[in-house]
């Protein structure tokens, strides 16, 4: 939320307008374009592009802090388990509870069943799956022992386990998903092309400026690189592969 923020402030700052930011519910708003700039996670973009809907356009994407990302708008997705479970691969899983924070998030959900088609293990894997609404949720089950596995967003991790150093003890990171391409800032197609790239150098160069650089840090974010709609090509392959595979609820 405080990368969102500054985000949002700094871009109506530099373009001279008031801007507010929204925190929706659902994905209801995107279908209907009903705001001009969105934060908006990669599997629902894709999914809508699959619906003939795409009222938006990806521009930036964030790069975060950290050598595993090595300066490119990826992340990733761990699968965490208690720091005392005995297990020490996804493989070890089959049997065990499954937390993800809902259906249409890449990072918990969409790339864990193309892992599942990939390895071969679908259908029955898990003995119990389990929707936690959030990230941090998921995070917070998996700590107490209530489930014993998720797929956490790397960033999201990475930030919980700063503000919480006691999860660092709880937590244990068994196998890492991805790289895929990071969630999107997608900008509305009924703002002028002009202003689209006013927006778009705006983002990309926020990092340049010393009190906004702090503030993005709050969420790990080094900076904004270019992207647009075949940047996420990545997760339209993961997508299609379990439709073929008739697998894209995991159960």
């Amino acid at each position: 939320m405080p990368v969102y923020e500054a985000i949002t402030e700094e871009v109506g700052r530099q373009l001279g307008v008031k801007t507010e930011l929204i925190v929706e519910t659902d994905y209801e708003s995107c279908a209907q374009d009903k705001n001009d700039v969105c934060f908006v996670c990669s599997l629902p973009y894709i999914e809508f592009m699959r619906q003939g809907i795409s009222p938006a356009v990806p521009i930036a994407a964030p790069v975060l802090r950290g050598n595993r990302y090595g300066g490119k708008p990826i992340y990733y997705s761990d699968v965490i388990v208690h720091s005392a479970s005995p297990y020490q691969s996804f493989g070890d899983l089959r049997g065990r509870s499954w937390a993800y924070n809902e259906p249409l998030s890449h990072s918990g959900y969409g790339i864990t069943r193309y892992h599942m088609v990939k390895i071969g293990q679908t259908n029955g894997f898990f003995a119990k799956v389990i929707e936690a609404g959030f990230h941090e949720e998921s995070i917070r089950l998996v700590s107490e022992g209530g489930v014993d596995a998720s797929a956490i967003d790397s960033q999201v991790l990475a930030v919980a386990t700063r503000d919480n150093p006691s999860l660092r003890k709880s937590l244990r990171v068994i196998e890492a998903l991805g790289p895929s391409t990071i969630q999107p800032i997608a900008v509305s197609k009924r703002l002028p092309m002009e202003l689209r790239q006013q927006i778009l150098e705006i983002i990309l160069s926020l990092h340049k400026d010393t009190k906004v650089r702090r503030r993005l840090a709050v969420g790990l974010v080094e900076r904004f690189a270019p992207v647009g709609p075949s940047s996420y090509d990545d997760i339209r392959k993961m997508v299609d592969v379990c439709e073929r595979e008739k697998f894209m609820v995991i159960r």
